[in-house]
């Protein structure tokens, strides 16, 4: 099986990702754009917040105006990032400059909630016809001890106690990349991806689940842009209340069992009524992650989840082992392959500069030669790369 290389993507690029059909019908939720407008660089929230209440176009001249001679490449950066979130549109018309169209959808609902706020399609359940709630330390037990159980059924199912929610199939998806099976009659084994993946803190752990979960969602008859808006409105819930199930449509009912195994929910039966109670790994889904494709240093790992009374000494790993594993490491880590591209030729110092800085935003950017205007790029921001150069000759 080919190796996969683990790499944690926030939401938004995720949501960058998706149709234009899809990316408008996102923008009809104003907590979608609420988070889309914290994602965004600086420049281009600042953009954003500048022209939501001008109609009609600008053109490309008059928003340059906007920043100083030495901001122009981050300028090209945020105006290229609003671009492929379809904020703005762009329109070239022949022997005239380039103007820039609000998305009216977004423009709109982004109004609106500035100046109404918010309102959730489901509030907290008033606290007289609701069961005794969990402490927020024990609901932090619980999603814990959940996300324990879910890797040990991601890892090795046939040694956890309870059963889990989650389809074979769509657990196999979980599976894909990080463990590897000859044939039927020998246990899967993990991979180096899989030994990279147990490595990670929960949030990028979970944030590599949940990123499998919405690439494979249409396979289970549900639609990738409502699940991830579903996800993102989860995550502006309130940590610790509870939120009646019947306000979930059946789709989401089917969502939040799944969530519930990974420990992002807690679900409690009251007498006449059911309801979910979010933990904090649900209400931190939408916080940006960085890149999570670096070795951990392992005697991190080691301290972190030694024995009570292990962890009593000092150090609670012996010099000896941590000495063999820097040496391992330093000797694991010396080359390391990277599919990539070589860019040169840049028209200007000007292109070259954007082109570094778009790189750099996309945690693409593996090397650079500013004198004589070289850079290298991870293959796997290609197409935005070629899009992007190609934005700069019109």
């Amino acid at each position: 099986m080919p190796q996969v290389k683990i790499v944690a993507r926030n939401f938004m690029d995720m949501v960058a990702s998706l149709p234009a059909m899809k990316l408008d019908k996102l923008y009809e939720n104003s907590f979608i754009c609420e988070a889309i407008l914290r994602s965004l660089p600086p420049l281009a929230k600042k953009y954003v917040l500048q022209l939501l209440y001008i109609d009609g176009p600008v053109t490309a001249k008059w928003l340059e105006e906007w920043v100083l001679a030495d901001g122009i490449s981050k300028h090209r950066v945020a105006v290229d990032r609003l671009i492929q979130l379809r904020i703005l549109t762009e329109t070239v018309e022949r022997k005239k400059e380039a103007t820039y169209l609000f998305n009216p959808t977004f423009q709109r609902n982004l109004q609106k909630h500035i100046l109404h706020g918010g309102v959730l399609p489901r509030e907290p359940m008033p606290s007289n016809i609701i069961a005794r709630l969990p402490s927020l330390e024990d609901l932090d037990a619980y999603a814990v001890q959940q996300w324990e159980l879910f890797m040990l059924h991601l890892i090795s199912s046939s040694e956890a106690e309870k059963s889990t929610n989650i389809s074979s199939s769509m657990m196999k998806v979980f599976q894909r990349g990080l463990l590897s099976q000859k044939d039927d009659k020998e246990p899967p084994k993990l991979t180096e991806s899989g030994f990279q993946f147990l490595l990670m803190d929960t949030n990028a752990q979970l944030w590599y689940i949940v990123r499998e979960y919405i690439n494979n969602c249409e396979d289970l008859g549900v639609d990738t842009a409502d699940l991830i808006s579903f996800l993102l409105e989860l995550s502006f819930h309130i940590t610790g209340k509870a939120y009646n199930l019947n306000t979930l449509s059946d789709i989401q009912r089917s969502i939040i069992k799944d969530l519930a195994d990974l420990g992002l929910v807690k679900l409690q039966q009251g007498r006449k009524e059911s309801w979910f109670i979010p933990t904090k790994l649900a209400t931190n889904l939408s916080i940006s992650l960085a890149d999570t494709s670096s070795r951990k240093q392992i005697i991190s790992f080691l301290q972190q989840n030694a024995h009570p009374r292990v962890a009593e000494r000092t150090p609670s790993v012996p010099e000896n082992v941590t000495d063999q594993i820097r040496l391992w490491e330093a000797d694991l880590n010396r080359v390391e392959m990277t599919p990539s591209h070589l860019y040169d030729e840049f028209p200007s110092r000007d292109v070259f500069d954007a082109a570094c800085d778009f790189a750099r935003e996309y945690g693409g950017l593996l090397w650079e030669n500013s004198k004589k205007m070289r850079l290298v790029v991870k293959a796997e921001i290609f197409t935005q790369m070629k899009e992007f150069l190609r934005r700069q000759k019109q």
